[in-house]
C-alpha cells in the first residue's frame, strides 16, 4: 500500500484591482516602450488603455480592450492555466494546478466555477481571461489556497506582485522574496540587460507584531535566473515565454530546456525540449518538467538521468532554505548540463558496493567474517512520469541500474516506485511488480516490496529469511529472520529466530533443539564511545541453558587524535575461539581489557607496525593435571593473563602491468575495475609474549615471507585470469600456555591458494592452510565465482571448518560525462508519436 506524501496547504490566491496609492510590493522593471517587451521585435504588443484606479471605483465593472494587433493565442499546456483543475492528483499529493477557482457574483455569494475561470462580459457571454480577443468585465477572481498568498496589480503597463511564503519546509520565519529575472542573450551569446519580477511579502507580514519599532524589516530573497535566446511577455495572460537554449538558475539548480513558460499567476513553470534539471550531484532529464514555485513541487515526463543517493535530501529539496542566498552570500552557479552531456563517459571507476553474505560465518571470534554491508552512492534510472514533493518522489515504469554503460547488465525494474522521507538518514521505499533483470534476459522477481533505505550503518540483508550452514551446534542447514526491537541514530537492537532445517531430518527427538535465537546490540555512547552486545541460544531447551548460551558485552573507546588506539573493556560468557589444528576452543567466561593500535607506517621505509596489550581474568579449559584439582566437575580453570603483541610486515612490488581501458568490453568486462598484473613479495614478524598468574608464560616469535600476484585481464572468454598466494610461516616458541584456546602448536604452517578463470565469468578457486609438521589442514576453501561488471556471486565450503555460504556483490561505480539511454544510443524514444532525438 503507498503511503501519500501530501503537500501542505496551502491559503488562496487573490487577483484584483488596487487604488492608485496602496503600497507597491513587487515590481517588473522594464524599458519605457509602448509595449511589453523582454527580447526581440515581433513580440505581442498589448494596448494599456485601461481605466485607472482614480477613473474606477473598486464595485465598478472594469472593460478591457480588445488586443491593438495580436495573433490568435497559442493554447497553453494546462499547468499554465491560472484556474485549470484538470491537474491529475498523485498518491503523492494534489496536482501542480491551482484548482477549482471560484467566482464572486455580483450578490457576493460564491459560485463554483466547472471549467477555467471564466469572466461575464457587458452582454452576458462567458470568455476565457487567457484566450479572449473581445472585451471582458473582470470584477474578482478568488483562486483556491496556496502556500504563498500572491496579490497582483495592474496600473501605467506594469505588473505589482505581493506575497508571503508561508512553506512548511521553510524553518525560518523571515518572510520570502521571490525574484525571477529574465536575460537575453545578445548575438555575441552574453547575457544583456535583464528586466525583474518581484514578488515581495506584504508589509504586514515583513514587519513582525513583536518587532521593535524602527527595527529595518528583513526578507530572504530568493532568485530566479532565465537566460534564453528569445523571450516575450503576453500580458493579459501574464505568460512569460522564453526559447531557444533556455537556461534557467533557481536554488542551486540548472535546469536547460528548448523552450520554458512561465505563469506569473500561479509561478508555475512548464519546460519542454531537451529538459535537464541538474541540482547538487543529480541530474534529471526529461522531454517535458513543470516545477511550481509555491508548493516545491514538479514533475518529469520520459524522465532518465542519474542519482547520487547520500545528497538526495539536500539536492532534491526544492526549497529556499536549502540554499544560502541571503545578503552577502554567493548562490551557486552549477554548470548547464549540456556541456556534461556532450562529454563521454570516462574516468570509470568502482570504490566498493554492497556485499551480501548468507552463511559462511564461522562461529569462532577470532576468524574474520566475510565481507558485508556497504553502500551503492550513484545510480542511472529511467521512467515514464516522475512527481517529485518536499517529502518524497513517485515515479511510473522505473528502471534503475548501477551500471554506466548501456544496455545495463543488472536492472530494478518496477511499474511504480514511492520514496518517502521518514528521517533526515531514513528513506521508506515502496514498489509495484518489482523484479530484477540481469542482462536484458533473466527476469528474478522480488517478493519484498517495501523496504528501507537506511544511511546509517547497519547490516544488508534482502530476503524474507536468510540461509545458513553450521555443520556444529545447528546441525546443518539452518534459516533465521532478523527483527529490529530498537533502531535510531544512537542504539541498534536486532533479534534473530533460527530453525535448524537439516537437524530435523536427522534428530527431531526433542523440539527445542530444533530452534534457536540470537541477538545483537550497539549503542552509540558519544562519537567515541560504543557499547556492543552480542548473545545467542543455539536450542531452548532450558535445562541445557549452560551448553547453549554465548554471550558479550563490549565498551569500545576511541583513544587519541593521531594514530587513534582502542581500548576494549569487556566480559564474554562461553566465547569460542579457533586455535588452528587444536581445533575449536571453548572460554567459559573472560573479564578485562585490551588496547589495539592502528596500523602505523614507519617513516617512508614501507613498514608497518602494530601492537597490542591486555589484562583479562579467564577460566577456560586446560589439560594441566597439575593445575586441576582431584575432584573437579570439569577441566577448566581460572587464571589471569597479561599479554603483549607487537607486528612488522612490507610488500615488495616485483612487477607491475598495465590494465585495459574501463570500458564495457575491455577492462570492465567481468569485474568492477580493471585488472592490474602484478608479482609482490611480502615479509612479517609477530612477536607475541604472555604471562600468567600460575606462573607460566610463553614467548613465540612467528617469521612470515610470501609471494602474491595476478596475472591475466580477465577479459578475453578463456583462461584470462589467474590470482595466487604461497606463503610459510615460522614459528619460535618459548613456554607453553596453560590454556588450550591460545596454546601456540602450529610452528610450520605453509598456506596456498589460486583463483582462475574458467569460461567467461566464471572462475574456480583454492585457498588452505597445512600444518608441516602433522600434515593436517587446518583451513582448506573450495570457492566458485560468477563475476560481472556490476554484480557477482560466489559460493563457499570450507571442509575443514564445516561452513558454507554465499554472497552477493552489487558494485558502484563513479564516473564523468554524459551516458546513453538504457535502451542503447541505436534506439530512440517515441514521445507523443515523435521519434525523439537524444
Amino acid at each position: 500500500m503507498l503511503h501519500p506524501v501530501l503537500p501542505p496547504d496551502s491559503p488562496p490566491i487573490i487577483e484584483y484591482l488596487r487604488p492608485a496609492n496602496s503600497v507597491s510590493s513587487a515590481l517588473v522593471v522594464e524599458a519605457k516602450t509602448d509595449v511589453q517587451q523582454l527580447a526581440t521585435p515581433g513580440n505581442i504588443e498589448i494596448s494599456h488603455d485601461l481605466p485607472t484606479p482614480e477613473q474606477a471605483n473598486q464595485d465598478d465593472l472594469v472593460v478591457a480592450n480588445k488586443l491593438s494587433s495580436s495573433p490568435q493565442p497559442e493554447i497553453l499546456p494546462p499547468e499554465l492555466s491560472p484556474g485549470d483543475a484538470s491537474g491529475k492528483a498523485s498518491d503523492l499529493g494534489t496536482s501542480l494546478g491551482v484548482g477549482d477557482p471560484k467566482i464572486e457574483s455580483s450578490d457576493g455569494d460564491d459560485k463554483p466555477a466547472t471549467t477555467s475561470p471564466q469572466f461575464v462580459d457587458e452582454v452576458g457571454k462567458k470568455n476565457s481571461l487567457w484566450l479572449s480577443d473581445s472585451p471582458v468585465v473582470i470584477k474578482k477572481l478568488v483562486l483556491p489556497q496556496q502556500p504563498n498568498a500572491v496579490t497582483l496589480q495592474e496600473s501605467e503597463g506594469k505588473i505589482n506582485i505581493s506575497g508571503t511564503s508561508t512553506a512548511q519546509n521553510i524553518p525560518s520565519s523571515l518572510p520570502v522574496q521571490n525574484i525571477i529575472e529574465f536575460k537575453p542573450r545578445n548575438p555575441n551569446n552574453q547575457p544583456s540587460t535583464s528586466t525583474t519580477v518581484e514578488f515581495s511579502p506584504p508589509p504586514e507580514s515583513v514587519s513582525p507584531p513583536d518587532q521593535p519599532a524602527g527595527n529595518t524589516p528583513q526578507v530572504r530573497q530568493r532568485v530566479v535566473e532565465v537566460i534564453a535566446d528569445r523571450q516575450e511577455y503576453d500580458e493579459q495572460r501574464r505568460i512569460v515565454t522564453a526559447e531557444g537554449n533556455v537556461v534557467v538558475r533557481f536554488d542551486g539548480a540548472v535546469v536547460d530546456a528548448d523552450r520554458l513558460q512561465v505563469n506569473l499567476d500561479n509561478l508555475i513553470a512548464v519546460g519542454e525540449g531537451n529538459v535537464a534539471l541538474t541540482r547538487g550531484n543529480q541530474v534529471l532529464r526529461g522531454q517535458r518538467f513543470t516545477y511550481n514555485f509555491i508548493q516545491d513541487s514538479g514533475d518529469l515526463e520520459n524522465g532518465r538521468g542519474e542519482i547520487y543517493v547520500p545528497t538526495t535530501q539536500t539536492d532534491l529539496a526544492f526549497s529556499p532554505a536549502t540554499t544560502d542566498i541571503t545578503a552577502g552570500g554567493v548562490p551557486a552557479r552549477p554548470l548547464s548540463d549540456r556541456i556534461r552531456a556532450n562529454q563521454p563517459v570516462s574516468g570509470i571507476s568502482s570504490p566498493g558496493g554492497i556485499d551480501v553474505t548468507v552463511g559462511g560465518q564461522a562461529d569462532a571470534r577470532n576468524i574474520p567474517p566475510p565481507k558485508t554491508g556497504g553502500v551503492v552512492k550513484r545510480l542511472r534510472f529511467e521512467a515514464q512520469r516522475i512527481d517529485f514533493y518536499p517529502r518524497g518522489w513517485q515515479a511510473e515504469d522505473v528502471r534503475i541500474t548501477n551500471d554506466p554503460f548501456s544496455p545495463p547488465e543488472l536492472e530494478l525494474r518496477a511499474s511504480k516506485v514511492t520514496l518517502t522521507r521518514e528521517t533526515p538518514l531514513v528513506d521508506r521505499v515502496t514498489t509495484q511488480k518489482q523484479r530484477l533483470v540481469f542482462d536484458q534476459k533473466v527476469t528474478l522477481p522480488i517478493p519484498i516490496d517495501n523496504q528501507t533505505i537506511d544511511r546509517r550503518e547497519r547490516d544488508v540483508n534482502p530476503f524474507i529469511v536468510s540461509p545458513g550452514f553450521d555443520g556444529g551446534k545447528r546441525g546443518g542447514l539452518f534459516v533465521e529472520r532478523n527483527f529490529s526491537v530498537i533502531n535510531n541514530d544512537q542504539t541498534r537492537w536486532s533479534i534473530t529466530p533460527q530453525f535448524f532445517v537439516q537437524k530435523t531430518f536427522e534428530d527431531s527427538s526433542n523440539i527445542a533443539d530444533l530452534f534457536g535465537v540470537k541477538t545483537k546490540l550497539n549503542s552509540v555512547l558519544s562519537p567515541r564511545t560504543i557499547v556492543e552486545g552480542k548473545g545467542e541460544l543455539t536450542s531452548l531447551d532450558l535445562n541445557q541453558v549452560e551448553d547453549n548460551l554465548r554471550g558479550s558485552l563490549r565498551l569500545r573507546q576511541i583513544l587519541g587524535d593521531v594514530n587513534p588506539h582502542t581500548l576494549n573493556l569487556e566480559y564474554s560468557y562461553r566465547d569460542r575461539l579457533y586455535n588452528g589444528t587444536l581445533g575449536f576452543q571453548t572460554v567459559q567466561s573472560s573479564l578485562g581489557g585490551v588496547i589495539i593500535s592502528p596500523n602505523i607506517p614507519l617513516g617512508k621505509s614501507g613498514v608497518n607496525l602494530s601492537y597490542q596489550g591486555g589484562a583479562q581474568y579467564i577460566n577456560a579449559n586446560t589439560d594441566r593435571q597439575d593445575l586441576l584439582e582431584p575432584q573437579r566437575k570439569n577441566d577448566r580453570i581460572s587464571l589471569g593473563r597479561l599479554q603483549g603483541s607487537a607486528s612488522l610486515n612490507k610488500g615488495f612490488l616485483l612487477w607491475q602491468g598495465k590494465p585495459l581501458p574501463p570500458t564495457a568490453t575491455e577492462g570492465l568486462k567481468y569485474t568492477a575495475n580493471p585488472v592490474v598484473p602484478y608479482l609482490q613479495a611480502i615479509a612479517g614478524v609477530t612477536g607475541t609474549t604472555s604471562y600468567y598468574t600460575s606462573g607460566d608464560n610463553q614467548s613465540t616469535l612467528i617469521g612470515t615471507i610470501g609471494l602474491v600476484g595476478q596475472i591475466g585481464h580477465f577479459s578475453r572468454p578463456f583462461l584470462d585470469y589467474t590470482a595466487f598466494n604461497v606463503s610459510y610461516s615460522q614459528g619460535f616458541n618459548s613456554g607453553l600456555s596453560p590454556f588450550l584456546f591460545d596454546r601456540s602448536v602450529d610452528n610450520r604452517v605453509l598456506s596456498a591458494g589460486i583463483s582462475q578463470q574458467i569460461y567467461g565469468p566464471f572462475r574456480l578457486g583454492l585457498q588452505t592452510s597445512v600444518n608441516l609438521d602433522t600434515g593436517e589442514a587446518s583451513s582448506t576453501d573450495y570457492i566458485m565465482e560468477y563475476s560481472r561488471r556490476t554484480y557477482g556471486i560466489t559460493l563457499r565450503y570450507n571442509s575443514v571448518l564445516e561452513l558454507g555460504g554465499f554472497s552477493i556483490r552489487i558494485s558502484d561505480f563513479n564516473w564523468t560525462g554524459g551516458t546513453d539511454p538504457f535502451s542503447g544510443g541505436d534506439i530512440k524514444p517515441v514521445v507523443g508519436g515523435v521519434s525523439q532525438d537524444n
